[in-house]
C-alpha cells in the first residue's frame, strides 16, 4: 500500500418623564391648596402615557407660586431624561485566528525533498484549539504500536481484568524499545486488523485501516486520526480508564535513547512519544513518523507528524522535527 500526496489548498415626552411631571406637580400644588391658594386635580394617564390635568383657582393664584411650581417640575425632569438617554457601551468581539491557515503557511516553509510528503495535526491542550495540514493516508510503521497497546488495554478493560505479566513484558518492549516481535505477539492478541478496527471505532478513528495479516507496520492512517488517538491516551474524555491511560502514557515517556527524536524537538518538558521508521523495499524511500505530547513554557501540545518519500532516514527525521516545531510555534505566537 502506498500513501497518496495531500496538500491543502424633541418629540413627545416619554411615559417615564410624564409620570415625573405629574408626581411633582401634584405634590407642589396640593401643598398650595392647603393654604387656600390653589388646588390641582390630576386626571388619568392616556393610552400613550401622557398626563392631562385641570387647575381651578379659589382665590387669585400668586404668580410666585406658579413660577415655583414650573421651576420644580422642570428641574425634576432634566436628570430623569438624561439618565434614560445614557448609551450602553458595546463589547468588542475577540479576533478569530485561522490556525489551519497559519499551520499551512508554516509547514510549506519547511524544506521537503521533491517527491516526499508530510502531514501534521496539533492540539493546544489548554485552549482546545487544533489545526491539521494534509489529509492523505500514510503507512504507520511503528507508531501503530501505540494503537495496538491501546486496543489491548481496552480489550482487557472489557473483560474486567488487567494485563498479564507476559502482556506487560511485551508492551514495555514494544513501546520503549520498539521491539517488533513483541508487537507481533500483541497484534495477534488483539485480533490483528479486525481487533484494531473494532477498538478504533470506539476511539473515534475514522480513516485508519490495519495492515493485512501480520503486517501491522503497513497499517494506513492520517495525522488527524493519530491526533484523535493521542487524545484517548492523554485526555480525560476517553474509552480508556485512568489507569490504562497512565500506563500507556508512562511507557511513551520512557523511550530508549536513540529513539527519542521527532516531536520531542518541539518541546522542553512533558515529553512522551512513539516514532516509526520504515524503508520501502520497492523504492528504497523511507516512511518517517512521530506522535506524542510535548510541553512548552507551561503549555501542553499533542502533535502527530507523518511523512513518506524521504531519501534517507536522517532527512526524514529532520523534516519531521522541523514540521513539529513549526506546528507548535503556530500556537505559541498567540
Amino acid at each position: 500500500m502506498f500513501p497518496h500526496r495531500a496538500r491543502p489548498r424633541g418629540g413627545r415626552p416619554s411615559r417615564r418623564r410624564s409620570l415625573v411631571y405629574a408626581s411633582v406637580a401634584s405634590v407642589v400644588l396640593v401643598g398650595a391648596a392647603s393654604s387656600g391658594t390653589m388646588y390641582v386635580k390630576a386626571q388619568a394617564h392616556d393610552a400613550e402615557g401622557l398626563v392631562s390635568s385641570s387647575v381651578a383657582s379659589g382665590a387669585s393664584a400668586s404668580s410666585g407660586a406658579t413660577a415655583a411650581m414650573e421651576a420644580t417640575v422642570e428641574s425634576s425632569a432634566v436628570p430623569t431624561a438624561a439618565v434614560s438617554a445614557a448609551p450602553t457601551p458595546a463589547a468588542s468581539p475577540s479576533p478569530v485566528v485561522d490556525r489551519d491557515a497559519l499551520l499551512a503557511e508554516a509547514v510549506e516553509a519547511v524544506a521537503v525533498e521533491d517527491g516526499a510528503e508530510v502531514s501534521v495535526a496539533v492540539l493546544d491542550v489548554s485552549s482546545g484549539e487544533s489545526a491539521v495540514y494534509g489529509d492523505g493516508a500514510f503507512d504507520t510503521a511503528s507508531i501503530v504500536k501505540v494503537d495496538i497497546l491501546a486496543s489491548l488495554l481496552l480489550k482487557a478493560q472489557d473483560a474486567g481484568r488487567g494485563l498479564t505479566a507476559q502482556e506487560k513484558t511485551y508492551a514495555a518492549a514494544m513501546i520503549r524499545n520498539s521491539d517488533n516481535a513483541s508487537a507481533t505477539a500483541l497484534w495477534t492478541a488483539i485480533g490483528q486488523a479486525e481487533g484494531l478496527r473494532a477498538a478504533n471505532e470506539r476511539f473515534g478513528l475514522l480513516d485508519t485501516e490495519g495492515g493485512d495479516g501480520a503486517l501491522w507496520g503497513l497499517t494506513q492512517t492520517t495525522a488527524a486520526d493519530q491526533l484523535t488517538l493521542l487524545r484517548q491516551v492523554f485526555g480525560t474524555t476517553s474509552e480508556l480508564s485512568e489507569g490504562s491511560r497512565a500506563y500507556l502514557a508512562g511507557l511513551m515517556g520512557e523511550i530508549a535513547v536513540g529513539q527519542d527524536w521527532g516531536v520531542s524537538a518541539a518541546g522542553s518538558s512533558e515529553i512522551a512519544l512513539k516514532n516509526g521508521w520504515l524503508p520501502r523495499t520497492a523504492t528504497g524511500l523511507w516512511d518517517i513518523n512521530s506522535v506524542g505530547r510535548v510541553g512548552v513554557d507551561g503549555r501542553e501540545y499533542l502533535v502527530a507528524v507523518l511523512s513518506d518519500g524521504n531519501s534517507t532516514k536522517e532527512k526524514g527525521v529532520s523534516v519531521v522535527e522541523a514540521v513539529a516545531k513549526a506546528a507548535v510555534a503556530c500556537f505559541e505566537e498567540g
